[in-house]
């Protein structure tokens, strides 16, 4: 599969929320949080567990090039320390996922986060 960067299609807002807790709390503080659906398609019993590969592939290509960081810094909304932080940035976290092709129903955790703060917030959007 062809790699791709797709760290910076994510809320602006993220950010902003990434900047804070860098600023203000422990960068390393673990955090944990799970990724689940609502209600099944079409009305259906139950939905089939689909694009783990992809997951997996946004998590092990996380991070921000240096245009990324250059973008960001001309946005003139983050801090100098923030944007040397974002261009070492990788995922440390652990992942735990049900395997693809698993029958799934609403309301139960497909992904669990566990990961510093920063990180699972960032992550959280693309869960």
């Amino acid at each position: 599969m062809e790699q791709r960067n797709l760290t910076l299609l994510t809320d602006l807002y993220e950010l902003t929320m990434m900047q804070g807790y860098f600023k203000e709390k422990d960068a390393n503080e673990t955090v944990i949080f799970d990724a689940f659906y609502r209600a099944n398609p079409d009305g259906n019993g139950y939905a089939i567990c689909a694009g783990l590969e992809q997951v997996i592939e946004y998590i092990q290509n996380l991070h921000f090039d240096r245009e990324d960081v250059e973008y960001l810094r001309s946005l003139k909304m983050f801090d100098e320390d923030f944007l040397e932080y974002l261009a070492d940035f990788k995922f440390s976290g652990d992942i735990y996922a049900i395997p693809e092709g698993t029958v799934v129903f609403p309301r139960e955790p497909l992904i669990k986060v566990i990961a510093p703060i920063m990180e699972a917030q960032l992550v959280e959007t693309a869960s």
